[in-house]
């Protein structure tokens, strides 16, 4: 599962980047597109190091930040998709990737912080 999640998680950030050379090059564009690319990468790096966390909260805090990451890349898709009249069902196609991929890292949040009350 791991594997498929870094897999998963890598494949949306390319994808985001793909979606913004689609975009013209212009300071307003950019902008949105620049934070598109950090955020959306992030996801993937962050996940990669939760993976690597040395305990259980070491993996929540790095879940977290995931989760925020993902949630902002939501954000920057949703106004693309408000100010461009480009690229609309490759922007939906993200941002239901981004909310399957939030859902996954909430989901394991919260199993993994129900594990520990358990012990």
């Amino acid at each position: 599962m791991k594997q498929q999640l870094k897999d998963r998680t890598q494949k949306y950030a390319t994808d985001c980047w793909h979606l913004c050379t689609k975009f013209p090059v212009s300071r307003e564009f950019n902008a949105f597109c620049n934070q598109l690319i950090r955020c959306s990468s992030s996801v993937g790096a962050n996940y990669r190091a939760a993976c690597r966390a040395k305990s259980d909260a070491d993996f929540i805090n790095k879940l977290k930040i995931v989760e925020e990451e993902a949630d902002e890349s939501m954000y920057f898709l949703e106004l693309l998709l408000e100010v461009s009249d480009k690229e609309h069902e490759e922007i939906k196609r993200l941002r239901a990737e981004g909310n399957e991929l939030l859902s996954i890292i909430v989901a394991s949040i919260k199993t993994m912080r129900s594990k520990n009350r358990k012990s």
